[in-house]
C-alpha cells in the first residue's frame, strides 16, 4: 500500500506541515530554540491551523515538535529590551495580543476534528497552552511541562487559565500557576495534564497511530461530539442533554452512522466518508 503523503508550504523552515494518510503533521521546527514561538513560527502556525481545519483532505491534526522538546514558548530572550513595544499605548497592545491568541489557540480549540499534540520534551508558557489547546496530549517520558509565567514576572496568555482550570480545577491550576514547578510526564498523567506517557522511541509511531485512527473516524459524528463536549463545560444538565438530543438526531442521519450499522452486521470495520 502506497502512503498517502502530501507536503504544505507553510512559507518558513521553522514550521513544517504534511498530510500523511488524512493526518496534518505539524511540526515546530526550531530544535536549536526548543522550538520557542518566533516571528515566523508563529504566523505560520496560525496559517497550518486554519488551512489544515478547513482542508477536506484531513480528518485530525497531530502537532509536534522537532528534537526533544515540544515547544518552551515566547522567546525569553527578547523580551524585555525592547524599547519600540514600551512606547505602543496599552490598549493597541492589548488589542493586538488579543487577536493573537483568538487566532491561534482559539482557532485551534475552535477546530472541529481530532487535536492531539505529541510532547517528545519540555512544553513550557505559550507552549504549554498549545498542547493544552488539543484535544488529547501524548507525551514521552522525557516530556516535562511548567507554565513558566510566574518566574519572568508575567501572568499568562493564549488561554492558559481557562485550559489548566478545566483540566485540572482551580486548585491546581493555581500551583502550577504560582510555583511555575518543572512536573514530569508521569506527575502530567496523575493530574490529567496529559493522557498518555510512552516510552521516548515510541512518541511519534504511537502518536500518529492514534491520529490516523481518529482520521478514520466518523468525522460528522467526531465533530458534534465536540460541539457537545464543549457545551457541557458552560451549561447545566438539562440543556447539556437538550443539545446530545440534537446532535443525536442529526448524526442518526448521516451516511457514517448507516456504514457504522451495516459494518457491525458483517462484523467488518466500517468505512466512513470518502476515505
Amino acid at each position: 500500500m502506497v502512503e498517502d503523503r502530501i507536503d504544505v508550504d507553510t512559507g518558513t523552515g521553522e514550521l513544517l506541515c504534511e498530510i500523511r494518510d488524512r493526518v496534518a503533521v505539524i511540526t515546530l521546527d526550531r530544535p536549536e530554540a526548543r522550538n520557542a514561538l518566533s516571528d515566523r513560527l508563529t504566523p505560520a502556525l496560525r496559517r497550518m491551523i486554519k488551512l489544515c481545519g478547513d482542508d477536506l483532505r484531513v480528518g485530525a491534526l497531530l502537532i509536534t515538535g522537532a528534537g526533544n522538546a515540544f515547544c518552551a514558548g515566547g522567546d525569553v530572550k527578547g523580551m524585555g529590551g525592547n524599547s519600540t513595544n514600551a512606547e505602543v499605548p496599552i490598549e493597541e497592545r492589548v488589542a493586538e495580543l488579543r487577536v493573537k491568541q483568538r487566532t491561534l489557540t482559539g482557532a485551534l480549540v475552535a477546530v472541529r476534528k481530532p487535536t492531539i499534540a505529541a510532547l517528545p520534551g519540555p512544553a513550557a508558557g505559550a507552549g504549554l497552552a498549545l498542547a493544552l489547546a488539543c484535544d488529547i496530549r501524548i507525551a514521552s517520558d522525557s516530556a516535562v511541562v511548567a507554565t513558566g509565567y510566574a518566574r519572568i514576572g508575567l501572568t499568562g496568555d493564549y488561554g492558559i487559565a481557562w485550559l489548566l482550570t478545566r483540566l485540572v480545577g482551580t486548585s491546581r491550576a493555581r500551583e502550577l500557576m504560582f510555583l511555575s514547578e518543572r512536573i514530569d510526564a508521569r506527575r502530567c498523567e496523575t493530574l490529567g495534564l496529559v493522557n498518555r506517557v510512552v516510552p521516548d522511541a515510541e512518541l511519534r509511531e504511537t502518536s500518529f497511530a492514534l491520529a490516523k485512527s481518529l482520521a478514520e473516524g466518523p468525522s460528522i459524528a467526531l465533530a458534534y461530539m465536540k460541539d457537545n463536549l464543549d457545551h457541557a463545560v458552560t451549561s447545566d444538565l438539562l440543556d447539556s442533554m437538550d443539545q446530545e438530543a440534537d446532535k443525536m438526531v442529526r448524526a442518526a442521519r448521516t451516511t457514517d452512522h448507516k456504514e457504522a450499522v451495516r459494518a457491525f452486521i458483517d462484523k467488518r470495520k466500517p468505512a466512513f466518508g470518502d476515505h
